[in-house]
């Protein structure tokens, strides 16, 4: 197995989330030094970044592997860095069961991939449609992936998706059924309803018919805890209530029997849906053009500010243009800072 400096290896992953314009507007922390720099746990794999090696070296070892996309400044890095590897116990399962290799979105380093092509790091995100960071890839012995977490799972339903990996469960159930059974977190047990949702019968084909505003589908479920969130927090501020009348809503139950109609015109039941666009988190928004067209998804734990960003994202049309959704928020960051607000991404 080959080896590289660790030293090298760790001036090279100091990076993070959604957002490196976080910690670039937030106060200097004299307490904090490195605010941008995000520490890897030594127990990273220290690789030539030949995949295909690489999970070789794992399945010998009767590992899989874990492929981790971050960048510098992201607030949620951090969290899963500090919060969740944090904890003996998943730092435990994750080292037992996994081989993990961490990855800049914006690096320059040589990757070879499992198509034997090479690509830098950050045409490696591109590729692999990265988004959001952190991203997780949860990768089988042939090196397909088994599970993609986009964006920041908080501890408890991180230990479940390292479970359902390490368990080969993928072809037993579904993540979305298998997270539905064994996760167990405070919530407020109801579905929120909003006065800008659509009521049904939901009728949301456009498959014939252009619509005027692009669709917003949020699933959700009755006991989770970051949906409360999401409607007391992320839904609640004003950033996000300006952008709310640019698009048609309608709120879903995941696992919900409500007979709907989709946006190509099926008429099937609301967890049959969300089965379909492989739904697995909840609160998860699926955004689709006026043709009905899938165009982005949010599918993770965020913040106010990159709920906001995600809905002028596509409100906006910017994703036509702009493929890459972390560099439309550091625009958007700017451009807000440059008529003097002041973002602050992570407490907003």
């Amino acid at each position: 197995m080959r080896k590289i400096n660790s030293f090298i290896v760790s001036m090279l992953f100091g990076w993070c989330a959604l957002t490196s314009v976080a910690a670039e507007t937030a106060p200097a922390q004299a307490s904090e030094p490195g605010a941008h720099a995000i520490d890897i746990p030594a127990w990273f794999k220290e690789s030539f970044l030949d995949l295909p090696d690489d999970i070789k070296d794992a399945a010998k070892a009767n590992k899989r592997l874990l492929v981790y996309f971050g960048q510098d400044g992201c607030p949620y890095c951090k969290e899963l860095m500090q919060v969740n590897f944090g904890q003996k116990d998943i730092s435990d399962k994750t080292r037992k069961h996994f081989d993990a290799i961490a990855f800049n979105i914006w690096g320059d380093r040589e990757v070879v991939w499992t198509d034997g092509k090479h690509y830098t790091e950050k045409e490696f995100a591109r590729i692999l449609q990265v988004q959001f960071t952190p991203t997780v890839l949860l990768l089988d012995e042939q090196g397909k992936v088994v599970l993609r977490l986009n964006g920041y799972y908080p501890p408890h339903k991180f230990r479940i998706a390292l479970d359902y990996v390490s368990g080969k469960m993928e072809n037993k159930i579904t993540f979305a059924d298998y997270l539905k059974s064994a996760a167990q977190e405070p919530a407020s047990g109801e579905l929120h309803d909003q006065p800008f949702f659509k009521k049904p019968p939901y009728q949301l084909d456009r498959s014939k018919v252009r619509a005027s505003k692009p669709l917003a589908v949020i699933f959700e479920q009755a006991h989770c805890a970051p949906c409360d969130e999401m409607h007391g927090r992320g839904l609640s501020s004003p950033a996000t209530k300006a952008l709310l009348s640019r698009f048609e809503f309608v709120r879903l139950s995941l696992f919900g029997k409500q007979r709907i109609v989709t946006t190509d015109g099926k008429n099937i039941s609301e967890a049959a849906w969300g089965k379909a666009l492989k739904v697995a988190y909840t609160p998860t928004i699926v955004f689709f053009d006026e043709q009905g067209k899938e165009v982005f998804r949010v599918e993770a734990y965020l913040k106010p500010f990159h709920l906001s960003s995600s809905l002028e994202y596509v409100a906006s049309g910017a994703y036509r243009s702009e493929p890459q959704f972390q560099k439309f928020v550091r625009a958007r960051a700017e451009k807000m800072r440059e008529h003097g607000a002041a973002v602050e991404i992570w407490e907003d």
